[in-house]
């Protein structure tokens, strides 16, 4: 009798819409931007690879983290084109390879602007979750382009070592390599202090990835003067090694974007989700916790079990509460919808039908 009672409760209670929350079991919430969430206790996801196609969700939710990465565009798409100038009239592969390098760095920042692009358009009758996904087949689609450049320039740089060809204007390709050089140190300079402004390692972390990125630059160099001394093969095998250090990241970058795709996430992110909602006074237990990424944005769907002689209204205040730590945790969490539970049915295997059969039809579960 008592399972029964539970049941028309549960039926009673469903989910409600999003901005209808007072429902009851279910108290679903969504950030509102224009609310200051400044108690960012998640600085980064473990590791933080060097990655192209894809921005870090810390970077992207902050405004001066997405300043940041507008400069860094226009500072290192500035250099890439100086660089493909020279290019074009040198024939030096090695400054080839850097420029694709250069460029791959600067178009990071292409599906976050087409994300916050069609943000614009907010959601649909279609589309309810928004357009976030956009931004991941942006991401895509530059991951291809890099791939596909890279492969281009080892081809011409293997080419090159079995042809070999004079290198025209080396005082021109040893400048363009001094410029990438200071090209990327000041875009290294620039993200290193906003990120320690606003207390993101992963920009931090991009700040020094350019900094390598400034070295890598050099190198080309080192393939200028090598041509200049009487060995022409410096400059494609120069080439060669930045072409296979971009085909690393392109790999790196692919996992990266596909993972989302796939709806995978940061184990470490669920880890938060569940750590900051078991803290909430009133919550029993946490035997749930999905997430899946909407380009830079998580959406979270977590059950959480409470006392069961708790009232439905004393629930739902929990709920809310759990919602409200979440958005204080994560600071790139769009949305959440929190599930209660009694203790003693807590977990989605207490939700499912058992076999059983109506209306004609089969025995059958749900």
């Amino acid at each position: 009798m008592q399972d029964a009672e539970y049941n028309l409760r549960r039926i009673y209670l469903l989910r409600t819409p999003v901005n209808k929350p007072s429902g009851g079991r279910i108290a679903p919430v969504t950030r509102n931007h224009n609310e200051e969430h400044r108690h960012d206790h998640l600085h980064g996801h473990g590791g933080h690879g060097h990655t192209h196609g894809a921005v870090d969700p810390t970077i992207a939710t902050s405004e001066r983290g997405i300043w940041a990465i507008k400069w860094s565009f226009v500072v290192l798409m500035a250099t890439a084109l100086m660089q493909l100038g020279v290019v074009l009239f040198s024939g030096s592969v090695a400054l080839l390879s850097d420029t694709i390098h250069n460029l791959g760095d600067a178009a990071t920042a292409i599906p976050l602007g087409i994300a916050f692009a069609l943000t614009r358009l907010g959601v649909s009758r279609r589309f309810t979750f928004g357009y976030g996904r956009v931004e991941d087949l942006a991401g895509v689609v530059i991951v291809l382009i890099i791939l596909f450049s890279a492969v281009v320039a080892g081809y011409q740089a293997v080419e090159r070592i079995i042809n070999p060809q004079p290198v025209g204007f080396l005082w021109a390709v040893a400048a363009a390599s001094l410029v990438g050089f200071v090209g990327n140190e000041a875009v290294a300079v620039f993200r290193i202090r906003v990120g320690r402004e606003i207390d993101s390692a992963a920009l931090i972390a991009d700040g020094y990835h350019a900094r390598t990125d400034g070295w890598t630059s050099l190198a080309v160099l080192v393939g200028a003067v090598g041509v200049w001394l009487g060995y022409p093969l410096a400059d494609p095998i120069v080439g060669l090694l930045i072409a296979t250090a971009i085909l690393v990241i392109v790999w790196q970058s692919g996992k990266a974007v596909f993972t989302r795709l796939l709806d995978g996430v940061e184990p470490e992110a669920i880890e938060e989700i569940r750590h900051a909602a078991g803290e909430v006074p009133g919550v029993e237990n946490v035997s749930e916790v999905r997430a899946r990424w909407l380009g830079h944005r998580l959406h979270a769907e977590v059950n959480v079990a409470v006392d069961p002689d708790l009232s439905v209204v004393e629930g739902h205040a929990i709920a809310r509460e759990v919602n409200h730590q979440l958005l204080h945790h994560l600071s790139y969490l769009s949305g959440a919808v929190i599930h209660v539970d009694p203790l003693q049915q807590a977990g989605e295997e207490h939700h499912r039908i058992t076999a059983h059969s109506h209306d004609g039809l089969p025995t059958h579960s749900h």
